[in-house]
C-alpha cells in the first residue's frame, strides 16, 4: 500500500512537472532563435562586406586610372564622419544600404591615389601585393578564429575604443608633427586596433550582441580599410630602409 501511496501523483506534482517540461522547450527554442538570428545577421554582413569590397576596390580603381591627387586628411574626415553620421540615422532601412555603398565608395576614392603613389615607387608593386595579401590573412584568420573558438571577445570593447581614440589623436598630431617615426607608430596602433575589431565584431555577431549587419559591415569593412593602409605604410618605411 505504501508502494502505491508513493508512486501516486498529485494533479500538483503533475503541474509542475508539466511547467519545467514547458520552461526547458521555452528556453531551447530560445537558444535555438538566438542562434539562428546569430547566422541570418553573420551571412547577411558577409553578403554585404563582399558586395562593398569589390564596390570599393573599383572605385579605388577608377581613382588610379583617372590618376586623382590624395585628398586633403580634413576633407575626407569631413564626408566620413557626415557619411557615417547618415548611416546611424538610417541604419535600419534601404537608405542605410545605400549610404554605407557611398561610404565604401568614398573610402576607395581616397585610397586610390595612395596605392599609385607606392606603385610609383621602387618595389612598389611588391609593397602592394604583399599589403593585400597581408590584410586577407589577417582578416580571414581572425575571423577564423573567433568562428571556430566561438570565444566571448566582448571584454575587448573599451579597450578598442579607448585605443582607437588614441590612434586618431596621434594621427592629427602626426599631421602637424612630421614624425616619421610617429608615423610608423600610428600604423602599428591601427593595424593592432583594427585587427582587435575583427574579432570583436565577429564575436559580438555570434554572440547576439550585433543584430545589425550594416552596423557590423562599417565596423568591418573599416578594420580592413585600416589594416591595409598600415601594412602599406609599414612596409613602405621597411622598404625605404633597405635603400
Amino acid at each position: 500500500m505504501n508502494d502505491n501511496f508513493s508512486n501516486r501523483r498529485t494533479p500538483a506534482i503533475v503541474g509542475i512537472e508539466r511547467l519545467d517540461q514547458e520552461r526547458t522547450w521555452s528556453q531551447h527554442e530560445g537558444v535555438s532563435a538566438q542562434t539562428m538570428d546569430a547566422r541570418r545577421v553573420l551571412r547577411n554582413t558577409y553578403a554585404l562586406l563582399s558586395m562593398t569590397l569589390v564596390f570599393s576596390a573599383a572605385c579605388a580603381g577608377v581613382a588610379m586610372a583617372l590618376n586623382l591627387p590624395a585628398m586633403n586628411v580634413f576633407v575626407m574626415l569631413a564626408v566620413y564622419f557626415g557619411l557615417l553620421f547618415g548611416i546611424n540615422k538610417t541604419i535600419n532601412s534601404g537608405a542605410g544600404i545605400v549610404l554605407t555603398f557611398a561610404l565604401t565608395g568614398f573610402m576607395g576614392l581616397t585610397i586610390g591615389p595612395i596605392v599609385n603613389m607606392f606603385l610609383k615607387t621602387t618595389g612598389g608593386s611588391s609593397i602592394v601585393m604583399m599589403a593585400m595579401g597581408g590584410t586577407a590573412v589577417i582578416f580571414l584568420g581572425l575571423s577564423a578564429v573567433s568562428l571556430v573558438t566561438r570565444k566571448d571577445f566582448s571584454f575587448l570593447g573599451k579597450t578598442l575604443f579607448v585605443g582607437s581614440l588614441v590612434a586618431f589623436i596621434a594621427a592629427i598630431a602626426g599631421i602637424f608633427l612630421k614624425i616619421p617615426a610617429l608615423h610608423l607608430v600610428v600604423s602599428s596602433l591601427f593595424l593592432i586596433i583594427s585587427s582587435g575589431y575583427i574579432l570583436f565584431q565577429t564575436s559580438e555577431i555570434i554572440h547576439g550582441g550585433e543584430d545589425n549587419y550594416v552596423r557590423a559591415t562599417i565596423t568591418l569593412f573599416m578594420s580592413i580599410y585600416n589594416i591595409f593602409l598600415s601594412l602599406l605604410q609599414i612596409l613602405g618605411v621597411m622598404n625605404a630602409g633597405d635603400e
